[in-house]
């Protein structure tokens, strides 16, 4: 018995050993997560094209990741028309629910955005609205472009429930709306109460905490979704701005190799200029590899045309392979067309500059004729016989003003200064340019 009892001593206590060593080894409960997902995307600084692909990429990898709510955290000043409203498309066309949450500011294009989402909530002391369309001069755009933003913008309020009146107004300096700050002549922008008040926002949160106190989901797990290094450099390089200062970099810069004696800094910056071009734009995903093997292969036809110089042919065919690389990797034609023409007018004006100032010493030395044929290099096209300056002989036939006359035995052919001197008449060689001998009549 002292056995049995000894033994069920043993394994009581190895019950409690292996309960304490369990509870050591078993891997922590999250206490405030039940097993919901919520991801949070930052939507900031202006909205363009860079900001499209961002935006597609994070919403593709919260959908996988098996998201089951979306918060887009918004503070942006706006941007341009037709990102916006390819970012509403791709907010509209997702399925797991998104809320616009403004921690500073949504206006303009930011503001439209925020509209497309499945509810919005404002941080206190945020701002949404003004989001009247400009065009690239700062002035209001024209007629047709209006109107068809101000019907956009109102369907994005009107999708989700709201009183399309208020998202007019946001971009309608006629629409009247006094007691929101929004008279005549100015546009409206919401702040927290007035959204609140007007339904344009579900909610105010101070932070997330709050925020997510407002969707239910104070134990959803938070996972984050940040701008990758690479997409920071492809919002930059493919804003608007930007990509005429690139090609006018890229373009001076091989213009100027060319002037340079072996391969230096022009080089580097112009090639370094148009990769960062191509690079934005492929890895924003608006063009694929095909665009710069294109631009390679008009890069070595204009190499050929200038060491290999022929009629042209491949010179042109150069031209036309880089400027449709880079019509083909923009998003917009007018854009990318009217930056080229930027770069061209900066590059010639520049090259001028630098050839009358530092002259030809590189390739392009082989492509042009610096030097000039003068005398003092030795270039004679017909002697000048200055030891005939003085002689004096006469006329062998009437000078009209030109003809002969005899000097010392020698028949040379003469010209007068312009009156005529008749046959016989005396005359003396006043100058010898060449094979022009002047002469002038002797009077007796």
């Amino acid at each position: 018995m002292k056995w049995f009892a000894l033994i069920r001593k043993m394994m009581y206590f190895s019950l409690i050993a292996m309960a304490v060593v369990i509870s050591m080894t078993k891997p922590p409960v999250h206490s405030q997560s039940n097993n919901e997902v919520v991801y949070f995307i930052p939507v900031e600084q202006a909205v363009e094209r860079g900001l499209e692909a961002f935006l597609r990429r994070a919403l593709e990898t919260a959908e996988a990741g098996g998201a089951d709510h979306i918060v887009l955290e918004i503070d942006t000043p706006g941007g341009l028309v037709d990102a916006a409203t390819n970012i509403a498309f791709l907010i509209v066309n997702t399925e797991t629910p998104i809320t616009a949450y403004v921690t500073v500011k949504a206006l303009s294009a930011g503001a439209y955005i925020a509209l497309n989402a499945d509810q919005i909530v404002m941080a206190p002391g945020t701002t949404m609205g003004s989001a009247a369309v400009i065009d690239g001069t700062g002035n209001a755009a024209e007629d047709k472009m209006q109107s068809s933003w101000l019907a956009t913008i109102e369907s994005a309020a009107e999708l989700q429930g709201r009183d399309p009146i208020y998202a007019r107004a946001m971009a309608d300096k006629d629409v009247d709306l006094p007691e929101y700050g929004a008279g005549a002549g100015k546009l409206l922008t919401f702040k927290t109460s007035g959204a609140l008040e007007a339904g344009y926002a579900e909610a105010i949160a101070s932070d997330r905490d709050e925020l997510l106190a407002f969707l239910g989901m104070e134990n959803a797990e938070v996972r984050e979704l940040e701008v990758s290094f690479s997409e920071k450099i492809a919002r930059i390089v493919t804003h608007p701005i930007i990509i005429p200062i690139l090609l006018s970099i890229g373009s001076l810069g091989l213009v100027l190799e060319l002037y340079s004696p072996g391969f230096g800094i022009p080089g580097i910056m112009g090639i370094s200029a148009l990769m960062l071009f191509f690079f934005g734009h492929l890895f924003a995903g608006f063009a694929g590899f095909e665009v710069l093997i294109l631009f390679v292969a008009g890069i070595i036809l204009i190499i050929v045309e200038i060491f290999f110089p022929g009629f042209g042919i491949f010179g042109v065919l150069g031209i036309a392979a880089i400027t449709g690389s880079m019509v083909l990797a923009s998003y917009s034609t007018v854009n990318i067309l009217l930056s080229i023409l930027i770069a061209l007018f900066i590059t010639v004006i520049a090259s001028v500059l630098f050839f009358k100032y530092f002259g030809y010493k590189g390739p392009l030395k082989k492509m042009i004729l610096t030097n000039a044929t003068t005398t003092e290099l030795g270039y004679v096209s017909n002697e000048t016989r200055k030891e005939l300056i003085g002689k004096v002989g006469y006329a062998q036939t009437m000078l009209r003003p030109s003809g002969t006359a005899i000097f010392e035995d020698e028949r040379l052919d003469v010209v007068s200064e312009g009156e005529y001197i008749g046959h016989g008449k005396n005359v003396k060689i006043i100058a010898t340019q060449g094979s022009r001998i002047i002469v002038r009549e002797v009077k007796e």
